[in-house]
């Protein structure tokens, strides 16, 4: 991974490497959103660059890009995971092949880790470093953009069967 630019300048210069050219006033932003570890919220008109940003920050900083794409009606459970229902059956008919007794034990292994389907939330707190992209959240819920603001401030989420999951590192957000 490369390093957190020194400077907006060397950020700045970093970019337009890539073939993003900003101005002082956005590199001066991304770079203080890079080295505090929070989010960036950009605003504008369709086309202005938004999206490419993210994408041009993911290559600077060497870190996959992931994109979260809002819409009316989204849920936090589409955001942050899923529990994969037909890895989980095959388990269940597995131990019940091999003669598993122990309901408690099969129970507690079907919320195992294992089983979780990382959605695009989950996927950045859990990849470090990220850079995370959160499109058209204007399109979300009043709710969700409650909730997504919670998590960002934190950079931990709450699975019920496994406890909370904590960001080593935060996302880089845009």
């Amino acid at each position: 991974m490369a390093h957190i630019p020194a400077t907006p300048d060397e950020l700045a210069e970093r970019l337009d490497r890539h073939a993003y050219l900003s101005d002082d006033g956005l590199a001066t932003a991304c770079f203080l959103a890079l080295r505090m570890g929070r989010p960036l919220f950009l605003e504008g008109e369709a086309g202005v660059g938004k999206t490419e940003l993210a994408k041009t920050l993911a290559l600077v900083l060497g870190a996959p890009l992931i994109r979260l794409q809002c819409y009316e009606g989204l849920d936090a459970s589409q955001a942050l995971y899923d529990w994969d229902f037909p890895r989980q059956l095959l388990h269940l008919r597995a131990a019940e092949a091999a003669g598993v007794a122990d309901v408690a034990r099969l129970e507690g292994e079907l919320y195992d880790r294992r089983f979780l389907l990382a959605r695009p939330l989950l996927q950045a707190l859990e990849t470090a470093p990220s850079v995370l992209l959160v499109d058209e959240v204007d399109r979300a819920d009043d709710e969700f953009e409650a909730f997504l603001l919670e998590v960002l401030s934190d950079f931990t989420i709450s699975v019920p069967e496994l406890g909370t999951i904590r960001a080593e590192r935060p996302p880089s957000s845009s």
